[in-house]
Parts: C-alpha cells; sequence; structure tokens
C-alpha cells in the first residue's frame, strides 16, 4: 500500500515511524514532514492548503490512502475534496471536524444529545460576555471559538484575568478563532485524554493518556500545546472507560450522524474526571500531540490496517492491542515558548534510538546541513516502562543526552502517575 502522510510534527513523526514497521507498507510519503520522519519516508514539497495540488499528486504517485494529521487541513475540508477524488482518507469530513473547529459546535451538540459537560453561553462581542462572568464568578474558563493552536483557552482563577481573556480575543489575539467566544463553567477534577476511533458506525476504543498543558513544573504558567504527556491514564479505570464510550463517545456519534455529519476519523476526548464521573471538556478531531507519541509507542498491532479500516467503513473487522507497559513523553521547547523564542538554534546532538526509547522530532529542521530547532515545542523524548517512573527515569535520562542549548523541559511530567505509584 502506497501512504501519503500529511503534516511535519512529532504527532506526525510516530505516525511515521509506526506505519513504517507494517507489512502492507510499499512506499510512505510526507507532506510536508520533518528531518525525523526523512528516516521512514519520502519528504514532498506540497502546498497542503492547495487541494488540486495534494490530489494530483496522489494520482500521479498512485497514491493508496492518505492520512491527514493534523487539524487545520480537515477543517478546511481536505479530506472531503481526497474522497470526491476517489482517494481512501484517514480524518473526518470538513462538517464533522466542526467539533474541533468549533467549540460552540460541540458545547450544541452536547446540550442536544444530553453529553455531560460543563455548562456553558456563547458570545460574539465583549461586553455580554463580560457580564456573564460577572453573574457567574469565578473560577471560568474562557475559550476561543476556533482554531487557536492549543493556545485560545483560559482557565481564569479570578475575575479579572476572565474578562483580560475575553478582552484578547476580541481584540485578535488568536484570529479569526476569537471572532466568537464560548464562556464555560469550570470543571473540578482530575483530566485525562481518551481516544477512539469510528467509521461513522463502529467505535472501537484505543487508549488513554494525561497530557501535561501548563508550562511549569507543578502545573503552573500559561497553557501551551503540550509539555509532556504519558499513557495509560491510571484515573481512567475500565469503569471511567466504558462510562466514556457509553455516556459521551456513542452518543456523540449517533448525534453526528442524525445531524448529517457522519464522523469518520479519530475522536480525541479531552475529559475531567469529576465527582459525578467523565465530563467532555472538548473534542478535538486528530491524534493529540504529544499524546499521539506515548499511543504509538504502546501500540502492538500495526497501524495502517486500522486506520485504513477506519477509512473505509470496515472498522468492525479489526481489533487493537496494546503493551501493558506505560509509556511517557517529555517535550523539549524553545526557551520563552509559549511566547515569542528564537528561531533556527542549532541542536547539536540528538541520541540514537533505543529499545526502550526514543526521540520524535516536532519543530525541526535541516539548514545548510545542519539540524536547527524551528518550532515551540521541538523534540519529545519517549520512553517505555513497567510504571510511569520507570518511564519518566528513562525518558529524562535520554532528554539530559540531547545537546541543545536553547532547550527547556519540565521536571515533573508524569507527577500525578508517580506519585501514586509511590503511595502504593
Amino acid at each position: 500500500m502506497k501512504v501519503l502522510l500529511i503534516g511535519s510534527g512529532g504527532r506526525e513523526h510516530a505516525l511515521a515511524w509506526k506505519i513504517a514497521q507494517s507489512p502492507r507498507l510499499t512506499q510512505l510519503f510526507a507532506a510536508p514532514g520533518n528531518p525525523g520522519i526523512a528516516d521512514h519516508a519520502t519528504l514532498v514539497t506540497l502546498d497542503v492548503e492547495n487541494h488540486d495540488a495534494v490530489i494530483a499528486f496522489t494520482k500521479e504517485n498512485a497514491i493508496d490512502f492518505v492520512i491527514v494529521g493534523p487539524e487545520a487541513p480537515l477543517v478546511a475540508g481536505l479530506a472531503d475534496d481526497l474522497h470526491a477524488a476517489g482517494i481512501a482518507t484517514f480524518g473526518p469530513s470538513k462538517a464533522a471536524a466542526q467539533l474541533e473547529g468549533s467549540k460552540g459546535f460541540t458545547k450544541d451538540l452536547c446540550a442536544r444529545y444530553d453529553i455531560p459537560t460543563g455548562a456553558y453561553q456563547r458570545f460574539r462581542s465583549a461586553e455580554p460576555a463580560k457580564a456573564y462572568v460577572r453573574e457567574q464568578g469565578a473560577p471560568i474558563v474562557i475559550k476561543a471559538d476556533g482554531l487557536a493552536a492549543g493556545k485560545g483557552v483560559t482557565v481564569a482563577m479570578t475575575e479579572a484575568e476572565a474578562l483580560s481573556a475575553i478582552d484578547d480575543c476580541f481584540d485578535g489575539a488568536f484570529g479569526a478563532a476569537g471572532a466568537e467566544v464560548v464562556v464555560e463553567a469550570f470543571l473540578d477534577g482530575e483530566e485525562a485524554s481518551f481516544f477512539c476511533l469510528s467509521d461513522g458506525k463502529t467505535a472501537l476504543a484505543l487508549a488513554t493518556a494525561q497530557d501535561h498543558k501548563r508550562v511549569g513544573d507543578g502545573d503552573t504558567g500559561p497553557n501551551t500545546g503540550g509539555m509532556g504527556a504519558y499513557s495509560p491514564a491510571p484515573v481512567m479505570t475500565p469503569d471511567m472507560v466504558e462510562r466514556t464510550m457509553k455516556e459521551i463517545i456513542e452518543p456523540t456519534i449517533k448525534g453526528m450522524a442524525k445531524d448529517g455529519n457522519p464522523f469518520s476519523g479519530v475522536f480525541f476526548a479531552g475529559l475531567m474526571i469529576t465527582k459525578k464521573g467523565p465530563e467532555l471538556i472538548e473534542y478535538n478531531v486528530r491524534f493529540g500531540d504529544p499524546e499521539c507519541q506515548v499511543l504509538m509507542m504502546r501500540l502492538k498491532s500495526d497501524l495502517l490496517p486500522i486506520l485504513y479500516a477506519t477509512a473505509t467503513g470496515t472498522l468492525d473487522q479489526v481489533t487493537a492491542e496494546w503493551r501493558d507497559d506505560a509509556a511517557l513523553t517529555v517535550v523539549l521547547a524553545s526557551k520563552g515558548y509559549p511566547a515569542s523564542y528564537e528561531k533556527n538554534t542549532p541542536i547539536a546532538h540528538i541520541p540514537d534510538a533505543r529499545e526502550d526509547a526514543k526521540v520524535f522530532h516536532a519543530g525541526t529542521a535541516l539548514k545548510d546541513g545542519k539540524l536547527v530547532a524551528t518550532g515551540g515545542r521541538v523534540l519529545n523524548v519517549t520512553a517505555f516502562g513497567a510504571t510511569v517512573t520507570e518511564a519518566q527515569s528513562r525518558a529524562y535520562a535520554m532528554a539530559a543526552e540531547v545537546k541543545w542549548d536553547n532547550g527547556f523541559s519540565r521536571s515533573d511530567i508524569g507527577w500525578q502517575a508517580v506519585a501514586r505509584e509511590k503511595a502504593r
């Protein structure tokens, strides 16, 4: 099978690494890819926003299957255009991708189909939103409605912080994504990520993970795209997974189909495990980043036929097996991230992959033959272990071998799980 993978981040490096292991793969292309992905795929210079160019490439190279990694091309309707051209594609339609493309769309869906989530209101101007905040009080959550690269959410612990976040959105801090704002109730509990495939009819639960969104140790500082993750998430017990499927995922699949937007792809459900049970914080319509890195390390099964079954409506014919081991990834980011940071800083050394650990490239490029950091989140050092504590130790040991003067990381990824393990 000839495959084209769309994307250039750590998520796509993890997908490429896993897909490359498939005996069903004959050739893997990646557009635009990164230097790490180049170890597994032929990199292609393609303007992914030019859907006609992507289709032309697939036809010219007899591509059997396209896998879309990031959310922006999905929200822009790339999967629709590929499907219309007769090309099997992993990823939801533009209409279904609204689950991530519009926070308000998802909240309205939850309201229609009794999916547990925080109370909310949608606003198109600042003053009514501020009046609602003053009425509700803090803590409260302010979200830019559209895609904001993981940075459009403020968990405001004070009323002043909430009002400032509303001004940021409507003053253009997140561009068009902030033209509408969702203000929602603060949910108290422990966050977890749950991943599930759907072909529009069948659901296949994958695995759980826990992400660390805030930039600083102890979950302090501003939100980021994610500073690290581990899998599985201990808070997601078998009972909690079953409830998530029955109360959140299955009603979403049925509701989307009923509304004329059948969902094919991966549900990435951001959950808050509250005293009442699982509640939906938000949906993403692609694999998480950096959660995908730990999921791919734990997946025993061949990924390629599972994704192809999802795209072709035959998900009921496949299963997914997982390692019992834990996996943990530490993000090395550019100093200054998530605010402004220097680009094109040299990375002098990345340790080779070993049996229990690997470095995935997220924001790197080759300049004059030398590896440089081009993004905010640059490398994902990922390791296995019999426990989260062991995986954490291996990941940080490998991270210490990276030679990159402009990099930094949190020192406590996995702290909640490690504390649980120590308490046993």
